[in-house]
């Protein structure tokens, strides 16, 4: 098959635009870059889990939480983990100084623990969460053999000076 002058001319002229190759240093240099900010910022603090039907009271503390196991108790629900153990009217209307369902939860995660010893949660309750209940969650975590207790709070801005 003959090609025309035309088709000729075009074939002559792709064949001396060549595309560029992709220039990878520049490329690779943005990404390194951006994994050293990444692995530097994500490893300064810990963040606890925020829950929006949350309202935790405020503190001067200036302490850095540590990372350890969360109950949280929102006006409604009481979360171990993020996952409903049990209601808060439930466990204000029973009697018992525990609460069963918790101390279930609190022994299957501690069995996979591996200090028996000075296990560390951190409570996150609501500033309007009727203080039984929370005397309940405390009492529970201490039959759990989790000793090591602390308490979420936001912290509040110190005057200068």
């Amino acid at each position: 098959m003959k090609m025309s002058r035309r088709a000729k001319r075009m074939e002559r002229s792709h064949k001396r635009h060549k595309t560029p190759p992709l220039n990878l240093v520049s490329l690779m240099d943005i990404f390194t870059i951006l994994v050293f900010f990444l692995l530097v910022s994500s490893s300064n603090s810990y963040q606890l889990p925020a829950t929006k039907d949350l309202k935790l009271p405020t503190s001067n503390s200036s302490n850095v939480p540590e990372e350890t196991l969360v109950i949280a108790i929102t006006r409604d629900d009481i979360l171990l983990g993020g996952a409903r153990v049990e209601t808060v009217s439930s466990a204000l209307a029973d009697e018992s100084p525990s609460i069963s369902s918790l101390k279930d939860q609190l022994q299957r995660v501690g069995a996979n623990q591996k200090e028996s010893a000075n296990k560390k949660i951190t409570i996150m309750s609501d500033e309007n969460v009727p203080y039984a209940v929370i005397r309940k969650v405390l009492t529970t975590c201490q039959e759990s053999h989790f000793t090591r207790i602390a308490f979420a709070a936001l912290q509040k801005d110190l005057p200068p000076g």
